[in-house]
């Protein structure tokens, strides 16, 4: 084996994992987030930045407030889910730099003293950690329904201010039945890697 992952584990984060359209009733905790997040946290980012910042929707409430501005096609699916987080990219995370990078705390000026450089890095950079953290949601044994189809103005205006800017939306939860649409397929190696 050149990978030294167990294969259960593998199956767990990758092979077996799927976005999820439907799931139980059974709950997530706040100890399975708090677990999730205290793994993801240490997945690499520019300068250590972090700029993922997450919002649960867990209120009957907020989650008709959410579910208004989804594409129809996401909506059922959302409003059933135990627990929906909204991901985004928070365009001020150079505030925290001098804590997160203490040895050039001078990066916060030196680097992202303009919001249009603020914007770029915060939106690859909390991309980053999206991803993190639906491998963590996976990790956690539970599945992740990521979703980019919404009003993001409106979600950022229901939900966030003008310095986040939100990145997409994901059900979690224990799947459900039928939860699984046939796996698409895949690229092969030769198609995507070119030595040179």
């Amino acid at each position: 084996m050149s990978l030294v992952l167990d294969p259960t584990a593998q199956d767990l984060l990758f092979r077996e994992a799927r976005t999820a359209n439907t799931f139980t009733e059974e709950p997530v905790t706040d100890e399975q987030v708090q677990a999730i997040y205290d793994l993801v946290k240490y997945g690499p980012t520019a300068f250590n930045q972090s700029p993922l910042r997450i919002t649960l929707v867990r209120s009957p409430e907020a989650r008709e407030r959410l579910v208004q501005h989804l594409a129809e096609g996401n909506q059922a699916k959302t409003s059933t889910a135990p627990l929906v987080a909204i991901l985004s990219a928070d365009n001020e995370f150079h505030e925290e730099l001098p804590t997160l990078f203490p040895h050039f705390p001078a990066a916060k000026d030196v680097f992202y003293s303009e919001r249009p450089a603020r914007e770029g890095a915060a939106a690859l950079n909390a991309a980053l950690q999206a991803a993190y953290f639906i491998i963590g949601v996976r990790a956690a044994g539970l599945a992740a329904g990521p979703m980019t189809g919404f009003d993001f103005a409106g979600v950022q205006k229901e939900f966030l201010d003008d310095d986040h800017t939100p990145l997409m939306i994901v059900n979690i939860g224990r799947p459900g039945d039928d939860a699984w649409f046939p796996r698409s397929p895949r690229l092969e190696l030769d198609q995507v890697v070119t030595t040179v």
